[in-house]
């Protein structure tokens, strides 16, 4: 892991009309680190994921990727730049398949503009890489099954696999495991783990047991305010964390 920084947000502020959602957040994300984000409901969690990635402008401070600005910067600019993003609720084409799915991600990190007169199956380093992505995703026996008649884990990973498919170097993932069984949260941890090895990861996620098992450091946003970054083990025992958020959960 370097030491530099791929994303860095000072004095991050996020008003609606009087009320102040995001409140001066400071926060660095290394390069190469998984970064987990953690808080109770209406702490500012998505807000500050939708600043990070474009979808909001902000109302004070900066966003830095790798150094360069990047706030309020549309969001295709933005994961030009190198940021990627998946949401709560997954957003895949619903009609195409597992294959063209990954496809349509893979081809402008991949330096193929979109073009109507050029057909997709006929870049054979893009075929390759999808069927890598597959392969690392398990979703190779669904190679020609629609988007929408896959199981809900095999969506999750399936956005998964757009989302690093782009080139990222950082990903967004907001709330991967949520609605899952056990068995398929241990699963997409385990998926989440192998195919972000050389990405820089930030995350937020309610299961705790997620986080523990997968961060190397945890921030906790707690009414729009970081009040703690640290190692797991360290936010485990912090006094002020418990008493904001984790409670008996962490025992």
């Amino acid at each position: 892991m370097s030491q530099g920084n791929a994303l860095t947000l000072s004095g991050l502020k996020k008003n609606f009309g009087r009320a102040e959602i995001i409140r001066g957040v400071d926060l660095d994300v290394r390069d190469g680190e998984r970064h987990v984000i953690i808080g109770p409901n209406g702490a500012g969690k998505s807000t500050l994921f939708n600043l990070i990635s474009g979808r909001m402008e902000v109302s004070a401070g900066e966003i830095k990727l790798f150094g360069k600005p990047i706030h309020n910067t549309p969001p295709h600019k933005v994961n030009r730049m190198g940021l990627s993003r998946s949401f709560q609720v997954t957003n895949l084409f619903q009609n195409m398949t597992t294959m063209q799915n990954l496809r349509c991600a893979l081809l402008w990190g991949m330096g193929h503009k979109y073009a109507f007169w050029k057909l997709v199956n006929k870049q054979q380093e893009v075929t390759e890489r999808a069927e890598q992505l597959m392969e690392q995703l398990n979703l190779t026996h669904r190679r020609d099954v629609p988007a929408g008649l896959l199981t809900y884990a095999e969506q999750r990973a399936l956005e998964i696999g757009t989302t690093i498919g782009s080139g990222a170097r950082v990903l967004l993932l907001d709330e991967p495991t949520a609605g899952m069984s056990r068995s398929e949260s241990d699963e997409v941890v385990e998926l989440i783990r192998q195919v972000t090895k050389d990405c820089t990861l930030v995350m937020v996620e309610h299961d705790l047991g997620v986080v523990f098992n997968l961060a190397d450091r945890i921030s906790v946003l707690v009414y729009g305010e970081i009040i703690a970054t640290d190692a797991p083990e360290n936010i485990r025992s912090n006094k002020a964390v418990q008493e904001a958020y984790l409670g008996t959960e962490v025992h």
